[in-house]
């Protein structure tokens, strides 16, 4: 553990639980996956944070996946003045015209389908490859695509939860 996240993990323990839930909210938008994380305090290691978060995850209902994934812009259109998300999908920002479009189309034809936005871990990832994987998971099951945003989730919480004790 870095000296950096070992102050910040030490940071977020010690706030109190108002300012550690709206950190939290910032990582994700579930109240329920923020709640059962701020009961898990404290946190002996950032292993330990990111394991709780995996194991709250892992409990999130059908409503509380549909409130985390609210705060999530569609691929390709971060919210303005969103350095999160913009930063999140910076394998779009590069992408040609014809990608952005046809990312866009995607978008709308998965939201008409599941109901919410495409959601995938964008981090790392090139504009082909979010556009790859919202072909391919378009043909999912809803059942299936809830597992799969359970799991995109949680590596986006992850690298937020990394980002979070970093900034201490």
């Amino acid at each position: 553990m870095t000296s950096t996240s070992a102050s910040g993990l030490a940071r977020f323990n010690a706030l109190e639980e108002t300012a550690a839930l709206a950190e939290l909210h910032e990582a994700c938008a579930s109240t329920a996956w923020a709640r059962q994380l701020i009961s898990a305090r404290p946190f002996a290691t950032p292993e330990d944070l990111y394991a709780a978060s995996d194991a709250a995850m892992a409990e999130l209902t059908a409503a509380d996946l549909e409130e985390a994934m609210a705060r999530h812009p569609p691929i390709g259109r971060p919210e303005p003045g969103d350095p999160t998300s913009s930063r999140e999908q910076a394998g779009m920002a590069g992408a040609s015209a014809e990608l952005k479009a046809e990312m866009l189309e995607l978008n709308l034809a998965y939201q008409e389908k599941f109901g919410h936005v495409f959601l995938i871990c964008a981090t790392g990832r090139t504009g082909e490859q979010m556009r790859d994987a919202a072909l391919e998971r378009i043909g999912n099951s809803s059942e299936q695509e809830r597992e799969i945003v359970r799991t995109e989730l949680g590596k986006i919480n992850r690298i937020r939860l990394a980002r979070l004790l970093d900034a201490a």
